[in-house]
């Protein structure tokens, strides 16, 4: 399925927003969102890039001695900056903000701190890494910026076990040595960096080849060891590397596939099994590009290597496994000169459950996803606007089965709309609703009488409307629903003898009452809402605990109801 997102344009800058969570920022120029996460609000943040411009002032006195500082300085007149966004359960933008660094950089990636801040890892354009720790506001705690004497590149961030952060990239070798992976001489070598919790780098190494090699990604195995994920360009031919490091980043073993299918990797995670999970692509017969995923162990031995074969070239950027052992995977799909955001539902064996393609017409692409705590999926990405060149920041909430989610409702929209879908009921009388999500029957034609629990004509005949009507919003906005509560209740004047068996003959009639309404309603849906309701419906008996009183005299026949009640998630 592929989703076209409408768009809507606010005033400072660009910025889309409908009843689906898509929020697309369109500052000037190209723009981007490379990684997401989830704050400990349960707000979601991405990092990702926008264009600044420096001009020199016109009456600056500045000489060159030389042409090369001179185009130097013009090249360095424009440029990147790392940029944070965040944003609530509304997709209502809480927080930009740009880095404003001394060079112009671009970030790769985003990981928490215990403090609820960041730290975010990226590259100068001028070829030195950067680690940026900031507060919850997006304020600079520290910037340190590292790498060797020749130009790097850092491709991606993990947060270790003990509130480290492995930097994993390529940096250019400066010596010649003929052992494989020490310090090689060629084009880039692999290059790790850990730091501590508080930003102290711990070590730094490069590893390498006469080849040209690269760490794409890095997983911390249980024993704390480091399985780094990497690229190796050797004689016009592409292969992909594993290697296992000590938490010291000394060597433990090394496995090379050099024009394996022209793989290219993107990923690897480890698994609740302890096991790895790579995520690859590779060319096929006719030099499309296929999605292939591998499981290795701690060993290097491949248990698992499966090829999806799509329709369309497809490729997985990023891969999460959820709690129930299923992989979700982002990336994107071509379609001609187009590309569309990819991402796709796999069982723990890597075949594919579901797949569903986001974007406009033109080129769209996912880079990274985030599992929320209740297993919805925030992605960050690039999208571009009709008949245009340049990218937007791109931000994204799909569901468990990958539709994209609606944005969140708080219980004062909720009850807004609830008042808009009743609004005939409630005029006529029929029904009330509080600002609290509960819904009272007031026609007396939906009461019971005394003592009895089984359901009239007319009002299985309301319910039918009025479940239908109910259970279609519910459902689709689920994600926000935590309980649906049906309550029976009673009068006090039924089933004395004394105090104690009135009230418990009166729970009784009261659960009756409920049960009857509860299993009427939910007899009457489709096996797909049935499973939901099975998740949220609530059943209870309030005996004559709830009485109806006016004037301080009990209203006996409107006590013998049923009511609902619906309860949100909290924020």
């Amino acid at each position: 399925m592929h989703y076209i997102l409408t768009i809507i344009l606010l005033t400072s800058f660009m910025y889309a927003k409908t009843a689906d969570f898509s929020i697309i920022i369109d500052e000037k120029f190209n723009n981007a969102l490379v990684d997401v996460t989830e704050d400990y609000d349960r707000s979601i943040s991405a990092v990702g890039f926008i264009k600044e411009y420096k001009q020199e002032p016109s009456q600056s006195s500045k000489t060159y001695t030389n042409a090369f500082d001179y185009l130097s300085s013009l090249s360095n007149a424009h440029g990147s900056q790392i940029h944070l966004v965040k944003v609530d359960k509304y997709a209502d933008i809480l927080l930009r903000k740009s880095m404003n660094l001394e060079k112009f950089n671009e970030p790769i990636g985003i990981v928490k701190t215990p403090q609820n801040g960041y730290l975010i890892g990226g590259y100068t354009l001028d070829g030195s890494l950067l680690l940026i720790k900031i507060d919850s506001s997006g304020n600079k705690i520290f910037t340190k910026q590292f790498g060797t004497l020749n130009q790097s590149r850092m491709n991606k961030i993990i947060l270790l076990r003990d509130g480290g952060i492995l930097a994993i990239g390529s940096a250019m070798a400066t010596r010649a040595n003929h052992n494989i992976f020490e310090n090689g001489f060629a084009l880039n070598d692999v290059y790790l960096a850990r730091f501590s919790g508080n930003g102290t780098m711990l070590w730094s190494k490069k590893y390498g080849s006469y080849d040209d090699d690269a760490g794409v990604d890095a997983a911390e195995a249980a024993d704390g060891s480091l399985i780094v994920l990497g690229k190796k360009n050797s004689n016009m031919q592409t292969g992909i590397t594993l290697m296992r490091v000590t938490q010291n980043g000394d060597k433990i073993w090394l496995q090379e596939y050099i024009n394996e299918k022209k793989a290219t990797p993107y990923k690897i995670i480890k698994l609740r099994d302890n096991n790895f999970a790579v995520s690859l692509s590779q060319k096929d017969e006719v030099n499309k590009e296929q999605i292939r995923l591998l499981k290795i162990d701690l060993h290097k031995n491949i248990l698992l290597d499966k090829t999806l074969n799509t329709t369309y070239p497809s490729v997985l950027k990023d891969i999460k496994e959820s709690l129930d052992g299923k992989i979700i995977g982002v990336g994107f799909v071509q379609d001609n000169y187009d590309t569309d955001g990819l991402a796709m539902l796999l069982d723990s064996k890597f075949s594919m459950l579901s797949q569903e393609h986001y974007g406009s017409n033109e080129n769209d692409s996912f880079s990274a996803l985030s599992i929320l705590h209740n297993s919805q999926i925030a992605v960050a990405g690039v999208y571009t606007q009709k008949e245009s060149q340049e990218t937007n920041m791109w931000l994204l909430k799909l569901n468990r089965d990958l539709t994209i989610s609606q944005i969140s409702n708080s219980v004062t929209t909720f009850y807004a709309q609830l008042l808009d879908l009743f609004k005939e009921e409630i005029q006529a009388n029929k029904i009330s609703i509080k600002e609290d999500l509960s819904i009272r029957f007031n026609d007396e034609s939906l009461y019971f009488k005394i003592g009895e629990y089984i359901l009239t004509n007319p009002q299985k005949k309301f319910l039918d409307l009025f479940g239908k009507k109910l259970l279609t919003f519910l459902y689709k906005n689920k994600e926000n629903i935590k309980t649906v509560e049906i309550n029976g209740h009673t009068s006090s004047e039924w089933g004395k003898n004394d105090f104690s068996s009135g009230y418990l003959n009166n729970e009784d009639l009261s659960m009756k009452r409920s049960f009857a309404t509860l299993s009427h309603i939910f007899n009457n849906q489709d096996e797909k809402t049935k499973k939901w309701l099975a998740e949220v419906l609530k059943g209870s008996g309030l005996s004559f605990s709830k009485k109806i009183m006016l004037n301080e005299v009990e209203e006996k026949e409107r006590s013998r109801r049923v009511s609902f009640k619906i309860i949100l998630f909290e924020n």
